[in-house]
């Protein structure tokens, strides 16, 4: 009797070699062995702290949600400046994601391995991996450096980041591409440019557009970071209530973040059911 008819008529799972069984232990090994030595230098052995001399944080937390449980507080505070500056942040994130998706797309091509030559797609992955590991915050300061402290600083540190990444992932959705599609552009004659465009493009328009919404998503709370250190939206104020102890005032501000943060995700994933 086979294998099959003893299971019931279900077959069998895969068996793995001994190879690949190896591999997996040391991979896994590997990752348990070094969380076991990242355990100290992590200073995970701090984490009942979390549960004693809690009142410190008591204190913080008491005056965080004060304007919550106190309306007259909560109408207090001003808030037409939290929502402009709530507002100015979006528009920083917008500006720069649509920047940055313009940036994204001749690089996402160039490394994309199977349109691409080696010798240049090669050089374009390092680049990109370069762009991709400076953080946000000395890109911002090198743009502060050049153009001054405001939004167009925040703007230009946001496309330089968030380009790297769509780069890298548009390279990644333009290699799982079907073939068919861009043999048959090619079959008609067409030259590189013209397989791209019309043998490319549509398979990959909108796993594109659904990488970016994500990105904008993501630049609009990079951008409250990137306002902490002068990069203009709501991150000046925020970082302004927090020096002044003014920590009501900080929870008000997170209730904006908070809420336009949600209705952000809420549009873009309404925006990507359409799309896939």
């Amino acid at each position: 009797m086979s294998d099959i008819a003893k299971s019931g008529g279900v077959p069998p799972p895969p068996k793995r070699s001994t190879s690949a069984l190896a591999f997996d232990t040391a991979l896994w090994g590997g990752v348990v062995l070094l969380l076991i030595v990242s355990f100290k230098p992590a200073e995970i052995d701090k984490f009942p702290q979390l549960f004693t001399d809690t009142e410190r944080t008591r204190g913080f937390a008491r005056l965080f949600f004060k304007p919550f449980t106190d309306p007259a507080l909560f109408m207090s505070m001003d808030w037409p400046l939290i929502i402009a500056k709530m507002w100015q942040t979006i528009q920083m994130a917008l500006w720069g994601t649509a920047l940055a998706v313009v940036l994204a797309i001749p690089l996402g091509l160039l490394g994309a391995r199977n349109i691409t030559p080696w010798w240049i797609q090669q050089p374009v992955r390092r680049v990109l991996d370069l762009i991709r590991s400076i953080p946000d915050l000395v890109v911002a300061l090198i743009f502060i450096t050049a153009v001054g402290l405001g939004p167009f600083a925040g703007v230009m540190s946001m496309m330089i980041n968030t380009g790297g990444v769509l780069a890298k992932l548009f390279a990644e959705a333009v290699e799982s591409i079907d073939k068919g599609p861009v043999e048959g552009v090619r079959a008609t004659g067409a030259v590189k440019l013209q397989e791209i465009a019309w043998g490319v493009i549509p398979q990959v328009a909108p796993l594109w557009t659904s990488y970016a919404l994500y990105r904008f998503e993501s630049s609009s709370r990079a951008a409250t970071v990137l306002g902490l250190i002068g990069a203009g939206g709501i991150g000046q104020i925020l970082i302004d209530s927090i020096n002044a102890f003014q920590f009501d005032q900080t929870g008000c501000i997170v209730l904006v973040i908070v809420v336009a943060v949600s209705l952000i995700d809420l549009l873009s994933q309404v925006i990507r059911t359409r799309l896939l």
